[in-house]
């Protein structure tokens, strides 16, 4: 999913590196997943977003100074019967967020029977984020921030909570993930300027879309 740039004086273009990442969204149904991965990429919020069957594929991109990290981003289903066919998609990904809804106990719980099964089953070095998500409805909390920091902290997980309703913490959680990759091209740089994204270290990020490559 491209976003349109801005130009560059007298047209000019750095030589911006191109890493690409495979990145899958795990979690337990209705836990907000593909309202993170819409907010991310189209800067969306759909408050009766339908039930992602199977897997929803989208791409979206997030320039870190000289370099474009592209994120490849699987979003899975979260009910049980769906359950087999997530190694399917974590399978050779480089980063995943595991995602909680912070009013239900029980998903946060699920959540860290996904983070279990990633670092025995997923790729070795993958990086995983722990999303704590409907943060606006933290007068309904159930899972204390605390708690989901300490756990996030013991076993070496990023952690935000975020809302995808009011897009808090949705860009940072990307950008942070996007700063643990190993900056290795893995496209030709001349070819930079086909690959647009979001420059999330724009303070205008959430409302503006600019181009990394342009």
């Amino acid at each position: 999913m491209s976003t349109r740039g801005t130009g560059r004086a007298n047209g000019s273009l750095p030589q911006t590196k191109i890493c690409q990442f495979k990145l899958v969204l795990l979690g337990d149904m209705a836990v907000g997943k593909s309202s993170l991965v819409l907010r991310f990429v189209k800067g969306q919020f759909d408050e009766f977003q339908e039930t992602t069957i199977g897997a929803a594929f989208l791409a979206q991109s997030v320039c870190l100074d000289d370099t474009t990290v592209k994120f490849e981003i699987w979003d899975t289903a979260g009910q049980e019967r769906y359950h087999s066919l997530a190694p399917m998609y974590y399978r050779g990904a480089q980063a995943a967020i595991v995602v909680f809804d912070i009013t239900k106990p029980e998903t946060f719980e699920r959540a860290k029977a996904w983070v279990k099964e990633l670092q025995r089953q997923a790729s070795p070095n993958i990086v995983i984020a722990l999303a704590g998500n409907k943060a606006d409805l933290a007068e309904k909390r159930l899972v204390e921030y605390e708690e989901a920091q300490t756990y996030a902290e013991d076993t070496g997980l990023l952690f935000m909570e975020t809302s995808a309703k009011t897009a808090m913490n949705v860009n940072e959680l990307f950008l942070a993930i996007a700063k643990k990759m190993p900056k290795t091209d893995t496209q030709n740089p001349t070819h930079a300027a086909r690959h647009r994204g979001v420059n999330l270290q724009d303070p205008d990020a959430q409302s503006t879309r600019s181009c990394c490559g342009n």
